[in-house]
């Protein structure tokens, strides 16, 4: 009974979340309460509510009394990581006020000037450090603002632009504070650091590699086209600030210390020296006092950005209470119990291949809110059984997001889609052509590293 509650439960979780019945939020936590509530109804967590407070008899009030507690459990697991994601998005998102990426997208034109090699390769770096912020409405935004202008007075394809972005954009999502990784820590209860290196390897190869990809890329454009000079005043034209109130937050004078304080908290992030939320936090207070000086400043930069942290912080919170309740109930054991049943011992030895060729087709064809709050929960409980860690099986489920961008579950590609006036289909298929290889760098790297161990 209780694995049919549990099937029951993910199934109904995703139809409502695929089918837009629900918001996220709503459904991470309205559907575990509901089917929690049901098997209290039919006495299902007996053993549970016995071994948590030693009821000799408990009553279904005792059982509905201690579902609040798993509730408080499942928040009180992933709080760290909600803070963490608070500051990190506010970090970035003060960064991208103040202008710190504006003289790398300015260098990268000027670099490129009109050779379309040097174009794309420009539009490559511009996509991944932007993309820091772990928000691709923003890296959307300021990358098409950026060199929509240029594709066009080079007469450049458009699909390189939307490949190259998209690509790259996929690559620096998986850092902790994007929202796969983050669903992933706040799911498994893994720390971000130990995450953060897992990871990183695949990532500095697929953006090696991807520059590669522009490199040819820009060869074949510079065949069709050949090379066009722009002078510096059409380049100071393309880069120039027009709106007033987008340049009022420019702090220009401030830059190189903008840099050198990034550059300190990813380093002392990836090394370990500081819990992340200490350095988001202090990063975040020293962002607002070093570039807006006056208290109303910052507290408009605070409110303004707040509301693009905040949906990802309750959806955190969100995730919390439903593992809290599918995991304390024993939902989640009896689930994964019921899927080791399935498959065969033999694959056991290679359940983080499998995760990971699972999560390819898992994250397009569901949100990453659908995947990784309602499957992985249950890929990671059946990889205990086999002697995988919920690590090394969380780090398997990001490996599939080399796709998970082209879904058209993903919003803000009809934003990209839009600005560039690409169709979906062919878009989708040129990019998943490249996305490919990330997806093969990600397993080889993983195994190679042994972060995902291919045989147990």
């Amino acid at each position: 009974m209780l694995t049919f509650l549990s099937w029951s439960m993910i199934i109904i979780f995703m139809i409502l979340i695929m089918k837009k019945k629900l918001t996220p939020f709503s459904a991470l936590i309205l559907i575990p309460v509901i089917f929690t509530l049901v098997g209290s109804f039919f006495g299902l967590y007996s053993a549970q509510v016995t071994a948590l407070k030693e009821i000799a008899n408990p009553s279904i009030l005792d059982q509905i009394l201690i579902i609040g507690d798993w509730t408080v459990s499942g928040v009180k697991k992933v709080s760290t990581t909600a803070v963490m994601l608070l500051f990190a998005i506010l970090y970035f998102s003060i960064m991208l006020n103040a202008g710190l990426f504006d003289p790398v997208t300015k260098k990268m034109i000027q670099f490129a000037k009109g050779d379309p090699v040097k174009v794309l390769i420009a539009t490559a770096i511009v996509s991944a450090t932007v993309s820091l912020n772990g928000d691709g409405t923003t890296t959307t935004l300021i990358v098409c603002t950026a060199f929509i202008p240029i594709y066009k007075e080079l007469k450049l394809k458009m699909m390189n632009l939307g490949v190259l972005l998209i690509l790259m954009n996929t690559i620096m999502n998986l850092l902790p504070w994007g929202g796969p990784t983050a669903r992933v820590i706040s799911v498994l209860g893994i720390g971000e650091q130990e995450i953060l290196r897992a990871v990183v390897p695949g990532m500095i190869v697929s953006i090696i590699y991807m520059i590669g990809v522009a490199y040819v890329l820009g060869v074949r454009e510079r065949k069709r086209i050949g090379i066009r000079t722009l002078t510096s005043e059409d380049i100071e034209k393309l880069t120039q600030v027009t709106d007033p109130n987008v340049l009022a937050l420019k702090r220009p004078k401030y830059v190189w210390i903008n840099a050198i304080l990034t550059i300190g908290i990813v380093y002392m992030l990836i090394a370990g020296t500081f819990p992340s939320v200490f350095l988001f936090l202090i990063g975040t207070a020293l962002a607002l006092v070093i570039n807006y000086h006056s208290l109303k400043d910052q507290k408009q930069r605070i409110q303004d950005n707040a509301g693009d942290a905040a949906q990802v912080v309750i959806l955190v919170l969100g995730a919390g209470i439903f593992m809290g309740l599918f995991t304390e109930s024993g939902m989640a054991d009896a689930l994964a119990l019921s899927i080791t049943n399935i498959i065969p011992a033999s694959f056991g030895r290679l359940w983080g291949l499998i995760v990971a060729i699972l999560s390819a087709p898992g994250t397009f064809f569901l949100s990453n809110d659908a995947f990784y709050y309602g499957v992985l929960p249950i890929l990671a409980e059946a990889g205990t059984q086999y002697g995988y860690t919920a690590l090394e099986i969380g780090t398997a489920s990001l490996l599939g997001q080399a796709f998970h961008l082209l879904s058209p579950l993903v919003a803000f590609i009809y934003l990209l889609l839009n600005l560039t006036g690409l169709d979906m289909g062919e878009w989708q298929k040129e990019s998943a052509k490249w996305a490919l290889g990330i997806f093969i760098i990600f397993i080889a790297m993983a195994a190679i590293t042994n972060s995902v161990p291919l045989f147990k």
